[in-house]
């Protein structure tokens, strides 16, 4: 009974959240691209005046006056911390690889370290540009950096790295990075001096590039996204394609998957926009800076910060600019994050173990909730009481629908049985259920966490041994769901321990649930499954409490 409650429950939590989102979701009206950019403002600053020094050690000699047979193949850079590994392309001053020493790609020990930037992306992220394509030959420039080595090591104090670049017709631009050891945040001021003979008017752009996520899921968020307006907007890749372009005072822009991140930082948020674009599977979000307007021996300093590491909201909330609104656990958002919290803190401070963390966790819900437990089991318990009952009066006014129900009715008011008493308790417990869900399902600190035993990852499914032939329903790899098995088992018992259903063919339906429950947990993370189990056994443990007392 307590099961059929409960997914009844789910059922219509899922139903209201499904139609609240179609009905009463603010949708903002789509905005032509060409009307967004005009929208734009232009940036307040002026450019910086360079003194005659400045402009004459600038155009002597050009780049773009070197001879083609004379140019140099662009070398890539190596910088190293403790943290990552960074390699930069001359060839745009990009990020060709970008390499997380503190998570691998897989859960064996031997796996390579996680790689942030993929190979399918030919020309690098952190790419530069200009709107209105006003510099020529920037697509292809090949800047210049500032080291004599290919490779440099960087774990005691920050360093600085330049690359410059002019083209032929004299506007020099300069990438400067600056690296520190302690840090995923790296410090980035582009420089454009105005050289050429002409008026430079355009927007800057700076550009995050990666290939669109082939796997997908029915919760949790990847691709485009941006703080804009102090409010978080998660762009899914399908809908780019109606709109691309998002205005606004702009505090950074980002690519997310499910564990990981790469963000865009300007020094101050302006009035600025976000681009999308898609092509070939591969997603470009491209931040573009008010329009400026430059004079001859004039110089114009953009600052960023960019962020490429983990979803962590430890690290996030430690770098600040609001970069923790990236992790976002949709509309139990306000459930989830404290319960990320606790269970770090327990963590941190008790036992290093994210398997047991989640188990205190799940005692500790259920203390909260203990209160709603008791008064649902107390209304089951009395339910039970008076089956017999039921059954004789549904056994005497088969034939009258009218009387039999009236008669249930007086039986309820009789024996004081508020027949929703069971129902509304477990309906207060969804959003606990939701929360903890999409907390499991992309809190990083699951990622490749071990439990005990077989349990060596508690973000994917427990499987003990690893066969070659395929199981219907479960995704590989492919084995013995074992933890999985016990909890359809709990949930097997506890339906045996509540009242049985009135009715005889949805007492055999419901009887099917534990196996429903257990095909569809198959595929879950494991730390979900965990919990599931520990609340199954609790809720078990207080059921049985209530209905001694009640004897």
């Amino acid at each position: 009974m307590e099961q059929a409650r409960l997914i009844i429950a789910i059922a219509l939590s899922l139903l209201v959240f499904i139609l609240w989102n179609f009905f009463f979701v603010e949708k903002k009206e789509d905005q032509p691209p060409r009307q967004a950019q005009q929208k734009e403002q232009k940036t307040d600053k002026k450019p910086e005046i360079l003194k005659k020094e400045q402009i004459i050690a600038e155009k002597s000699p050009l780049s773009g006056q070197v001879p083609t047979l004379l140019a140099k193949p662009p070398r890539t850079v190596t910088i190293k911390t403790p943290l990552y590994m960074v390699r930069i392309s001359e060839k745009g001053a990009v990020f060709k690889s970008f390499v997380l020493n503190n998570y691998r790609k897989t859960i064996d020990a031997n796996s390579p370290l996680f790689e942030m930037i993929s190979p399918d992306i030919s020309g690098g992220t952190i790419r530069l540009g200009f709107a209105g394509n006003s510099v020529s030959g920037l697509d292809d420039a090949v800047f210049s950096a500032d080291l004599g080595d290919d490779s440099v090591d960087i774990y005691n104090k920050s360093k600085e790295i330049s690359f410059v670049w002019t083209s032929p017709q004299g506007v020099v631009v300069e990438k400067k990075y600056l690296f520190s050891p302690e840090t995923y945040m790296i410090d980035l001021s582009v420089t454009v001096k105005n050289l050429s003979s002409e008026t430079l008017q355009d927007s800057l752009t700076l550009s995050l590039v990666q290939p669109e996520e082939v796997k997908k899921t029915m919760y949790g968020f990847t691709g485009p996204s941006a703080l804009l307006n102090n409010k978080l907007e998660q762009i899914k890749t399908k809908k780019i394609k109606d709109k691309n372009v998002y205005t606004g005072k702009v505090k950074w822009v980002a690519v997310q998957n499910r564990y990981f991140m790469s963000a865009i930082i300007p020094d101050e948020p302006v009035d600025a926009g976000m681009h999308l674009y898609m092509d070939n599977k591969i997603l470009e979000n491209r931040y573009v800076q008010p329009e400026i307007v430059m004079d001859f021996g004039t110089q114009h300093v953009f600052k960023y910060k960019l962020f490429f590491g983990p979803k962590s909201m430890k690290v996030l909330k430690s770098l600040d600019y609001d970069l923790v609104k990236a992790v976002n656990f949709g509309m139990f958002d306000i459930l989830a994050k404290p319960c990320v919290w606790i269970m770090n803190f327990i963590y941190d401070h008790f036992i290093p173990n994210y398997g047991i963390a989640i188990i205190l966790l799940t005692l500790f819900t259920k203390v909260i909730l203990w209160p709603l437990g008791n008064k649902s089991y107390k209304s089951m318990a009395e339910m039970k009481k008076i089956q017999p009952l039921m059954a004789e009066i549904k056994a005497k006014y088969k034939d009258d629908k009218k009387k039999m129900n009236e008669e249930v009715m007086g039986l309820y008011k009789a024996y004081k049985v508020n027949p929703m008493g069971g129902c509304l308790p477990m309906v207060a417990q969804i959003p606990i259920f939701f929360a903890l869900y999409r907390m499991l399902y992309e809190a990083i600190e699951l990622r490749h966490a071990p439990f005990f035993w077989w349990i060596n990852d508690l973000s994917a499914p427990d499987r003990l041994f690893r066969f070659d032939i395929s199981i219907p329903f479960m995704h590989p790899p492919y084995g013995i769901p074992v933890l999985t098995i016990i909890m359809g088992a709990s949930m097997f018992v506890q339906q045996k321990m509540s009242p049985p259903m009135g009715d005889a063919t949805q007492a055999k339906m419901m009887m099917l649930m534990p196996l429903v429950f257990t095909v569809m947990f198959i595929n879950f993370s494991s730390g979900l499954v965990l919990y599931w189990l520990v609340n199954n056994i609790i809720s078990m443990a207080q059921q049985y409490y209530i209905q001694k007392k009640k004897v």
